[in-house]
């Protein structure tokens, strides 16, 4: 099986290769590294830009696009898990115990996402706080487009930022 499976897995990785398919690796990674799996994609977007510098603002676009709906996914993701455990809720007796889910629920921090709303996912370009965050603010079912405007504003400071200093030290 595993020789079948070899030439498929080379082909896709001779896909993705910079930089004859640079941006569409930029937005995957981009993409994959803003839901809650560990990953960051400021390498590959400055490895981008260092081999090809007419593509920063097309890289840094990318980037932040492919980011931007990484965290509408996670958001989502908060969404549904809010809703499955309303449901949970509501059958109030799982495994012949009452369920009680309100407790501890309104720590400092949900207040403090509470007060301040969509506004919020600024933060979500935070290393190890963002993608979180941007579940979080699907759990407290914020408005989906105003989070993602936000998110979108955040990601890009990040990457304008990240990038051109690494531009600038490397």
């Amino acid at each position: 099986m595993e020789a079948w499976f070899t030439p498929y897995i080379t082909q896709l990785l001779a896909w993705l290769a910079l930089p004859e398919h640079g941006l569409s690796t930029v937005f995957v990674i981009s993409f994959i590294s803003a839901t809650l799996l560990p990953l960051g994609s400021e390498p590959a977007v400055f490895g981008l830009v260092k081999i090809n510098p007419d593509l920063f603002w097309a890289a840094i676009f990318v980037a932040t696009i492919g980011n931007t709906l990484g965290g509408v996914v996670s958001w989502w993701m908060g969404y549904g898990t809010h809703h499955a455990i309303d449901r949970l809720r509501q059958k109030k007796i799982v495994n012949g115990e009452s369920v009680s889910l309100n407790d501890k629920m309104n720590s400092r921090a949900l207040q403090w996402l509470e007060r301040m709303g969509p506004k919020a996912c600024l933060l979500s370009w935070l290393p190890g706080v963002g993608d979180p965050l941007c579940a979080v603010a699907g759990w407290l079912k914020m408005p989906l487009w105003p989070c993602a405007v936000y998110m979108a504003i955040g990601k890009l400071m990040r990457y304008v930022v990240m990038t051109s200093l690494l531009m600038w030290v490397f």
